[in-house]
């Protein structure tokens, strides 16, 4: 028996796919106009809003943030690249920043008088290593006669050979009659740790042997081998206003701290300051130093306090 076969129409339906949709013009227009000021925080904000605002475009949205991400990578590394060429080329007396500070003080102590102070702070950065240099002095005549006469200067190079691990070297010198000695110059040389580094708080930590040669005003001198421990801290309390906390003032207008002793003689100087942010390059201060040494020479007693006001202007 034969079959015929039937044939029976097949109607075959397509369901349509909707078109991913788009980004409505105004808000890519907006994303667009953020990009354009580089600003990494404002294009954050606006791409924030835009997945909020049109969660159905979410994937656009995404394809617009990985590729933003992606330029700014490439720039940054541009950047850094261009950076540490600059600084590889540059010359010795290149590259240096600094703050020029000035004011009056109020002392007791050795001598109760009001007079001026200046100091000067260099610094050069580089790749691994960083120099900075400090001078600062105190004067004040009175009646004829000089009733403060205090210079420092002072020269401490790093080299960073780790992320967090330093090592230092220190050649200082001092000269304050008032206080018994017409110089007294002293060299160090050590390892150091950064304990926190961040945009509102900076703490490291630093320790090495010292050697240190005091003249004194009646002729003698003395040289002894010493230690020496710093401290170096700084926080950014608020936008505008930053406490910084000095020890011998190795960095007078940095938050450091720095204590030399030895067997006969220790020597301790603390400065608490309050540093208030006029504009980028200007900022007041508002400082109380103590100076101490546990063997004065005779006819000084061991502790003098400052009370300090100047504007340190930046370069």
């Amino acid at each position: 028996m034969r079959f015929i076969p039937f044939l029976f129409p097949v109607t075959v339906a397509f369901m349509a796919v909707p078109a991913q949709a788009e980004l409505p013009e105004g808000a890519r227009a907006m994303i667009d106009a953020a990009i354009a000021t580089g600003d990494e925080r404002k294009v954050a904000t606006v791409l924030d809003l835009a997945r909020r605002t049109w969660p159905a475009e979410k994937r656009e949205i995404k394809a617009i943030s990985t590729e933003w991400k992606s330029t700014v990578a490439a720039r940054k590394a541009e950047q850094a690249q261009a950076e540490e060429q600059a600084i590889r080329e540059a010359g010795l007396f290149e590259r240096w920043s600094g703050e020029a500070e000035l004011g009056a003080f109020q002392s007791s102590g050795n001598t109760d008088s009001i007079g001026v102070l200046a100091a000067l702070k260099l610094d050069r950065k580089g790749i691994d290593w960083t120099h900075a240099i400090h001078l600062r002095a105190d004067y004040r005549r009175q009646n004829g006669s000089t009733s403060r006469e205090q210079f420092l200067a002072s020269y401490e190079p790093r080299w960073q050979f780790d992320d967090n691990v330093f090592a230092y070297g220190l050649a200082q010198y001092q000269r304050d009659r008032i206080q018994g000695f017409s110089a007294r110059y002293s060299v160090s040389g050590g390892f150091g740790y950064r304990v926190v580094n961040n945009d509102r708080l900076e703490l490291s930590v630093k320790a090495g042997p010292a050697y240190r040669v005091t003249d004194f005003t009646d002729g003698t001198s003395a040289s002894r081998l010493a230690g020496l421990v710093g401290l170096d801290f700084d926080w950014q309390m608020l936008d505008r206003l930053k406490l910084t906390q000095d020890v011998e003032a190795l960095a007078e207008t940095g938050g450091e701290a720095t204590v030399i002793f030895d067997s006969a003689n220790t020597t301790v100087n603390l400065v608490t300051g309050l540093d208030f942010r006029i504009s980028d390059r200007l900022r007041s201060r508002l400082s109380y130093k103590i100076e101490y040494d546990s063997n004065p020479p005779d006819g000084t007693v061991g502790t003098d306090t400052q009370t300090r006001a100047t504007l340190i202007y930046g370069f």
